[in-house]
């Protein structure tokens, strides 16, 4: 089987491209050429070429038709216009990449299924990766276009979970130094993360899998963990207990949209996966991997290489900066309220 990723070297599709060469099947991938994730890149067949460059695009893949296209990199209506001009007649399958956070937000249900409603007001990503799911299945339903979709929800391999701030080694750096971790809320909702090597299991079943075009799937473990256990988890791979601040979504979404919309639009909600589906279209198919194990994988491979502890000094000054102004408003709250409490002791 023939088969290409656009992109293919990401946190989550590194570990697709090495699952899919292990089942056999003939991987191109599609990119600039730029990363360094893959191990032993030889291994690939690599077509250089930027897919936002339609006529560079079109004359690298001259000659060129596959089983299977997987774009990992789409985000926009306008970029899946540029996959439909380019694979209409060069796939039999093309396997969209979307995201779990198209899902309907706030929850009207904790459960979600690949029919719960795709509707997020709080954004933007999600609501640019909606219209490409709708673009997507109106060429499905009008032309026949081949396609999948597909939904990851906060897959890890190169990255550590976070709640609040980038998922690079900031955060592991943050609890190595003792400094205060921003937990949304109380720490008590209900979140899955999932190892990108488990992702891979049921993401390669679909690949040239007839029955799933025309279909979504969302494919996630069935661990379900609060967010203060995920820390705490983290803490441990680390050897170190994080020092957690739990402060009001509400009161971290003031400070920008780029820390609104991960959690209003996705993670301070509680969600419950069901990956009925996915079991179903790939028989066989079980996430393996519990997240104390996974997590001690990634940390150990930032730990591999000082290159990839890359810190995030802006996301520092935020999450300081919350934590301050948190603060303060808690102190000045004690302040008048124990004011209060003395003058009525005294009108009493």
């Amino acid at each position: 089987m023939k088969v290409l990723f656009i992109g293919g070297t990401g946190n989550i599709s590194s570990k697709c491209s090495e699952a899919a060469l292990q089942t056999g099947i003939d991987l191109y991938l599609l990119n600039r050429g730029t990363s360094r994730r893959l191990s032993n890149p030889e291994r690939f067949r690599i077509i250089r070429a930027d897919i936002r460059n339609v006529a560079e695009a079109a004359e690298a893949l001259r000659g060129h038709s596959f089983d299977v296209v997987v774009d990992w990199i789409a985000f926009t209506p306008q970029e899946i216009e540029t996959d439909l001009t380019l694979f209409r007649s060069r796939t039999r399958q093309f396997i969209f990449i979307s995201t779990a956070s198209v899902y309907q937000k706030p929850p009207r249900h904790p459960v979600v299924t690949e029919s719960t409603p795709l509707c997020n007001p709080y954004w933007e990503y999600s609501r640019q990766k909606i219209d490409c799911e709708l673009r997507l299945m109106q060429a499905h339903r009008e032309e026949g276009f081949p396609v999948t979709i597909v939904r990851p929800s906060h897959t890890y391999n190169t990255i550590i979970p976070v709640a609040v701030g980038r998922s690079n080694y900031t955060i592991a750096n943050r609890i190595l130094s003792g400094k205060k971790i921003i937990v949304p809320g109380d720490g008590t909702s209900l979140w899955t993360v999932t190892h990108a090597e488990d992702f891979a299991r049921g993401f390669t079943g679909l690949l040239g899998n007839a029955h799933a075009i025309g279909h979504s799937f969302h494919i996630t473990s069935d661990e379900i963990l609060t967010w203060n256990q995920i820390y705490e988890i983290i803490g441990e791979a680390l050897g170190v207990a994080p020092n957690i601040v739990h402060i009001p979504t509400d009161f971290i979404s003031q400070f920008g949209e780029d820390l609104k919309g991960p959690l209003m639009g996705d993670r301070a909600w509680s969600v419950i996966f069901d990956n009925t589906k996915i079991k179903r279209f790939v028989p066989g198919f079980q996430a393996t991997i519990y997240f104390a194990a996974g997590i001690r994988q990634t940390i150990a491979w930032f730990q591999e290489e000082e290159s990839r502890r890359e810190l995030d000094m802006q996301s520092e000054a935020t999450i300081d900066r919350i934590v301050e102004a948190f603060e303060q408003g808690c102190t000045s709250f004690r302040t008048a309220s124990a004011s209060d409490r003395s003058s009525n002791r005294s009108s009493g």
